[in-house]
C-alpha cells in the first residue's frame, strides 16, 4: 500500500520534540524522506535515528541564514530534492508590553517570524514543482491575547507572509498555506496551563486540548497532492475555541 507522500521529500523545523517530531513521525510513515532541523541536538538526533534510514538531522537556527543554507542543501544532497517545507520552530516569552525589554520583544520575532521569512526565502528558492510549503502560525494569528505581544505580532505576521509568499512561489508551483493551532499538549502548553485547576478548555465545542498528532494530520493534508488547490489560505485546528467567544 502507497503511502500519501511517497516520494516526497520534506524539510521540518523544530523538528525534535512536540509538534515537529509528531510531523516527522507521521511524514515517514506515510512514505516521506525527512530532513528534521531542530537547535536540540541530541533529542533531533535520537527522533532521526529511531526513524531509520529516510530521516536525518540537521542543526538549524532559524534565525541564522547560513544554518537555513546548510539544512536546504542537507535535504536535496541527501535525498535528491526537496518538495515540503514545514515552518514549525517557535517560542513565547510571556508579559504584559510595559515588562517586557526590547531584546525580549525581538527574540520572539526573530525566531517566529524571521525565521519563517529565511526558511520561505531559502527552500522556496530550490523547491519542486508541486511543492508545499506549511507555516505554523497560530489561533493568536487570528485574535491577539494579553501578555504575549510579541507572539501575536509574529503569528499575525506569519499568516500575512504566507498570503504573499503564496503569491510570489505560485508561477513556480509551489503552494503555501498556514497552520492556526490552538491549545495544543506541547511543552509551550503545558507551561500555559501549569497551575490551572480543572479544564480551562470546558467551554469549547470540543472541550479537550488538541494532540500534536492532529496538527501533524493537518500537515500532511496539506503536504500531499490532496490540497492541489489550496494555496494562500488558513487552516485552523483549536477546537472551536475562535467561535466561542466567552473564551476569546
Amino acid at each position: 500500500m502507497s503511502g500519501r507522500l511517497d516520494g516526497k521529500v520534506a524539510l521540518i523545523s523544530g523538528a525534535a520534540k512536540g509538534q515537529g517530531e509528531a510531523e516527522a513521525r507521521l511524514f515517514i510513515a506515510e512514505g516521506a524522506a525527512v530532513m528534521l532541523g531542530d537547535v536540540l541536538d541530541d533529542q533531533g538526533e535520537a527522533v532521526a535515528k529511531s526513524l531509520g534510514d529516510r530521516a536525518h538531522y540537521v542543526h538549524l537556527d532559524v534565525t541564522r541564514e547560513d544554518d537555513w543554507k546548510r539544512a536546504v542543501a542537507a535535504a536535496t544532497q541527501s535525498f535528491g530534492g526537496l518538495d515540503v517545507l514545514i515552518n514549525n520552530a517557535g517560542i513565547i516569552r510571556i508579559g504584559m508590553m510595559s515588562d517586557v525589554s526590547l531584546d525580549e520583544y525581538m527574540s520572539v520575532i526573530n525566531v517566529n517570524q524571521v525565521g519563517c521569512w529565511l526558511g520561505m526565502k531559502t527552500a522556496g528558492a530550490v523547491m519542486r514543482g508541486g511543492g508545499s510549503i506549511i507555516n505554523i502560525s497560530s489561533m493568536n494569528g487570528v485574535i491577539p491575547g494579553p501578555g504575549i505581544m510579541s507572539y501575536v505580532a509574529s503569528k499575525f505576521a506569519i499568516r500575512g507572509m504566507t498570503k504573499a509568499a503564496a503569491l510570489e512561489l505560485g508561477p513556480k508551483g509551489i503552494r503555501v498555506n498556514s497552520i492556526h493551532p490552538g491549545a495544543i499538549l506541547t511543552d509551550m502548553a503545558r507551561a500555559g496551563l501549569a497551575g490551572i485547576e480543572g479544564n480551562p478548555l470546558a467551554g469549547l465545542p470540543i472541550p479537550r486540548i488538541g494532540e500534536p498528532e492532529e496538527v501533524a494530520r493537518l500537515a500532511l493534508f496539506l503536504a500531499s497532492d490532496e490540497s492541489s488547490y489550496s494555496t494562500g489560505s488558513e487552516f485552523v485546528i483549536d477546537g472551536g475555541w475562535l467561535v466561542t467567544p466567552a473564551l476569546i
